[in-house]
């Protein structure tokens, strides 16, 4: 029950809980020890016995039940003597009335004895003054130890009466445990010393205690050595886990600043070639135009001739005809000997040329690298340094299964590339040769994206690697609705901080969280029914209270007031916890989602695939359905957020989409795409300038999305510590504050493209 490295003094075991059965939790009644050392009364062990074992409720250690039963397991005595001494403590306690003496009635007859003043820590017995007195005198019970009552009460003599208390034989009531059979390794008393064990060796208990103690001390120093290892050994996976969490944050954030690299590049070059396509589209038209002019001037005389001659031969007498003949054939002549009709003009059409690395969809021009990190245990001892080669040759040999499985040609051992003359002409995973210039020309990532021709040290490989896996690919490329946005948010990690307080009985549950204050946040612990403030930094303030049994949901946070969902009702609390009004919800909803306005005048609740909003007065200001009312039926809004310009945006799991409307439900975009990943959408939050960011449970990640609701591309994923990610808030429209579903909160800093 009590951990081997702990020194918990006798008065620390009786005020603690080392006396409580962890199985029903109250005081232990004929407590029995498993052999892992965790002691249970053994009723409760009869109730968890199932197959002939029992599984302790602590360390799931199965052990086998005696053939006995579980009556067979060790008795600890240990506990029964301190349950002796706390029953005899509790059983005359002062408050219930004043203790008669034990010993009056066996004296003078009486059925009852007088006020007991003192107690005899021998005999266990009360006394009264006169008893006590002549308790000393008599020859049995003169070196008895008999000591003030009130002072035994208050637990100042437990140590002495722990030293001279018996243990008894549980085969002989009244009889105190005074031997240990050797054979046998069983407690006897004189009874039992007579009994089956009579030609057995045995010790009295004091010198049998002083002739095991030993090899008990040494394996206990054994144990207690261990102990400093494991724990030394737990801090070192505690740091590297840290240190693996804190480079993959950076990693992260290097991945995405070379992604806006990349894009940034691409989008110049994008700007380039548009720019080419219009220079060579007016230089075309303008020396077409000029063609135009000079061909509709050749027309419109040849066509005034032809209509003169065709007048004159259909309209004009002999005479006529004849004098006009010269004049008209002459300039009929002229006409068809010039070159009228010229030869096609020259006309360049436009055609894009794309690097083949762009449309081969196994292109990578981002790739991860592992270090293998030297444990701080063996760096410690002499002679230790590096991991040794197998172990990164393990690792290595992982990888390149896991390329060779992919299609990926896997480096050598040493981290140099094929030779030249093979690369020469790779072999792309799609069958298609690249040729050596065009890899020449591909981009390389900055700061050791480039493959190096010489070889690279044992300590630090290089591995050709997916970002994907089978169950969780990246999400979309990012569409054309990147131009004239700037570039993306980024995340900066600011804190992380979990939310278990000493006074929760239960693991956190947070189902809500919103801005509360100045760089402020409550969180909505469902589990424990609790409203907890915090700082961004992770600083405790304490809770706004909540109605009795109420077990808040969602959260929102208005002006000197707190709005919250708990079962099939919305509450209008004052910070102090006074209810200020509650309306009944809709009973077809599991939970609804609160969110308030930007005014911070009014809240807004998801009902049954609708979206009421409340005044502060608790008044119905309006009512409206995503899309109209040809959508009843159709929504059903899980998470709700409002956007500073005034939109509101939910997870529609009904669509299985991201709806965006304006305050009237007309609906400015939609997005149900490839990038939910086939999940359903999660919580939702909006920042400063409209970004929308979705919680993707099932894959760990955090989407971005535009104002209008297109998918831009992944926030946040598992290499910024997501694991299980359940709600966001968004804080000054620049912190995003990420609950885990383990209760731990990250706070990520919003880094805005012009920032």
């Amino acid at each position: 029950m009590v951990s081997q490295g702990s020194s918990l003094s006798l008065l620390e075991a009786l005020s603690s809980d080392f006396l409580a059965c962890k199985i029903c939790l109250e005081q232990l009644r004929t407590p029995k020890t498993l052999p892992c050392l965790h002691t249970y009364c053994q009723d409760c062990l009869a109730q968890l016995a199932e197959g002939g074992h029992v599984r302790c409720p602590e360390c799931r250690e199965t052990v086998p039940v005696p053939p006995a039963g579980v009556a067979a397991f060790k008795t600890n005595f240990f506990v029964n003597g301190l349950l002796d001494l706390v029953k005899a403590r509790a059983c005359g306690d002062l408050r219930a009335g004043k203790p008669a003496c034990a010993l009056c009635p066996l004296v003078g007859g009486t059925s009852a004895g007088g006020p007991a003043t003192a107690r005899c820590l021998d005999c266990a017995d009360d006394l009264c003054q006169a008893c006590a007195d002549g308790h000393r005198c008599t020859r049995q019970t003169h070196t008895h130890r008999v000591v003030d009552l009130v002072g035994y009460r208050a637990g100042w003599y437990d140590e002495e009466a722990r030293e001279r208390q018996a243990a008894q034989c549980p085969q002989h009531p009244g009889e105190a445990l005074r031997f240990l059979c050797q054979p046998c390794s069983q407690l006897l008393c004189r009874e039992c010393r007579l009994g089956p064990h009579l030609d057995h060796p045995c010790l009295p208990l004091a010198e049998a205690v002083r002739a095991r103690r030993p090899g008990l001390e040494e394996l206990l120093a054994g144990v207690d050595s261990n102990l400093v290892e494991l724990e030394a050994a737990r801090m070192v996976e505690k740091e590297a886990l840290a240190r693996l969490r804190e480079q993959a944050a950076r990693v992260g954030t290097q991945v995405e600043e070379a992604a806006e690299r990349v894009l940034r590049t691409l989008l110049a070059q994008k700007q380039e070639v548009l720019g080419q396509l219009r220079a060579h589209v007016e230089a075309a038209e303008e020396a077409a135009r000029e063609r135009l002019a000079e061909l509709e001037g050749h027309e419109q005389v040849a066509r005034a001739a032809a209509a003169f001659a065709h007048r004159v031969l259909s309209l004009g007498r002999e005479a006529e005809i004849l004098s006009l003949e010269g004049a008209i054939a002459q300039r009929l002549r002229q006409l068809q000997g010039c070159p009228w009709t010229p030869g096609p003009a020259p006309c360049l059409l436009p055609q894009l040329e794309l690097h083949p690395g762009l449309l081969d969809k196994n292109c990578h021009l981002l790739w991860l690298s592992f270090e293998a990190q030297q444990s701080q245990v063996d760096s410690g001892k002499d002679g230790a340094g590096a991991p040794g080669d197998s172990e990164v040759q393990s690792q290595t040999e992982g990888v390149a299964k896991a390329e060779r499985q992919n299609g990926v040609q896997p480096q050598g051992r040493d981290g140099a590339q094929t030779p030249k003359e093979d690369r020469a002409q790779t072999p792309r995973e799609d069958g298609a040769q690249t040729p050596e210039k065009d890899r020449a020309q591909m981009p390389q990532e900055e700061g050791g994206g480039q493959h190096q021709k010489g070889g690279m040290s044992n300590k630090k490989r290089k591995f050709k690697g997916r970002f994907k896996s089978i169950s969780r690919e990246p999400s979309p490329a990012p569409g054309p609705n990147l131009e004239g946005s700037g570039l993306l948010p980024r995340p900066i990690f600011s804190c992380s901080f979990p939310t278990r307080m000493p006074g929760d009985k239960r693991s956190p549950r947070i189902t809500g969280l919103c801005p509360f204050g100045p760089r402020e946040i409550l969180v909505a612990d469902e589990q424990n029914r609790a409203l907890k403030r915090f700082s961004l930094n992770g600083d405790y303030k304490g809770t706004v209270p909540v109605p009795e049994g109420c077990s808040p949901c969602s959260v929102a946070a208005l002006q000197g007031a707190v709005a919250f969902s708990a079962g099939a009702r919305l509450y209008l609390i004052s910070s102090n916890g006074e209810v200020q009004w509650r309306r009944a919800l809709s009973l077809s909803q599991a939970s609804h989602a609160v969110a308030a306005l930007p005014s911070g005048d009014r809240v807004a609740v998801s009902v049954a695939g609708h979206v009421e909003v409340y005044n502060m007065e608790g008044s119905l200001a309006t009512r409206f359905i995503p899309g109209g009312k040809a959508n009843r039926g159709l929504r059903a809004l899980v998470f709700l957020t409002t956007s500073p310009q005034g939109n509101f945006v939910g997870s529609d799991w009904q669509q299985n989409s991201v709806v965006v409307c304006d305050g009237l439900g007309q609906v400015i975009g939609e997005y149900r795409g490839p990038g939910l990943h086939g999940c359903q959408p999660g919580s939702v939050s909006v920042d400063k300038k409209g970004y929308i960011f979705l919680t993707l449970r099932e894959v760990n990640k955090v989407v971005i999305l535009d104002p209008k609701g297109s998918l831009i591309g992944d926030f946040l994923t598992a290499y910024h510590g997501l694991e299980k990610p359940r709600v966001t808030t968004m804080v000054d429209g620049r912190y995003l504050v990420v609950s885990l579903s383990n209760g731990t909160i990250h706070v990520f800093r919003v880094r805005s493209p012009d920032s």
